[in-house]
């Protein structure tokens, strides 16, 4: 496949229904992105990116999506490699024009390894942290998690309003909380 045979499709995102995509559509067509992607006012891994889904499923073997920057590609190092591999998986380059990074050669997959290697090296640091902390914790009796909504005084009058009849539901009401919590007080 020749140099001409390749189709460069652009990925932008913004945070922000505010911000604006101008910078890196851009640089994506300066780039030479026979079309453009876009996801505005997309922040966080909980928001669903409409347009990075339609990209996948647009790019095609030999074509290569480019991104103005890695972060435009992910909510994080994590999910920005899977993305990547995914890629290499169905024979779609890849780049980032501001980290340089360019996965159809060699160099831009050796970047590619060090990120992941990385990347992996964050992710591990991190769950042996956490493990420390909740060995931590645990030496000085107390637990991870969420705090309590309901504190010893209020788990008592559950206990007492069930007593005397009252079901979950109207205790929940009374005192403010779900019936589920009433529950599990109940059972503590």
């Amino acid at each position: 496949m020749g140099e001409w045979d390749v189709v460069t499709i652009g990925y932008a995102r913004v945070s922000t229904t505010e911000q604006n995509l101008d910078l890196q559509v851009s640089a994506l067509e300066a780039a030479g992105a026979a079309r453009i992607f876009s996801d505005k006012g997309v922040i966080g891994s909980k928001t669903e990116r409409l347009q990075l889904a339609a990209v996948l499923d647009h790019l095609r073997e030999g074509d290569t999506l480019t991104v103005w920057k890695l972060d435009r590609l992910g909510c994080n190092t994590r999910h920005v490699l899977e993305v990547i591999e995914e890629l290499e998986a169905r024979g779609v380059g890849f780049r980032s024009l501001t980290e340089v990074i360019d996965t159809t050669g060699p160099m831009g997959k050796a970047m590619l390894t060090i990120m992941a290697a990385f990347a992996q090296l964050e992710r591990d640091t991190i769950i042996e942290r956490t493990r420390a902390g909740l060995a931590a914790a645990a030496e000085n009796n107390r637990r991870g998690g969420r705090p309590r909504k309901v504190d010893d005084v209020t788990a008592e009058k559950v206990q007492e309003l069930k007593a005397k009849g009252i079901n979950a539901t109207d205790i929940g009401k009374m005192l403010g909380i779900s019936r589920a919590t009433v529950y599990r007080y109940l059972t503590a």
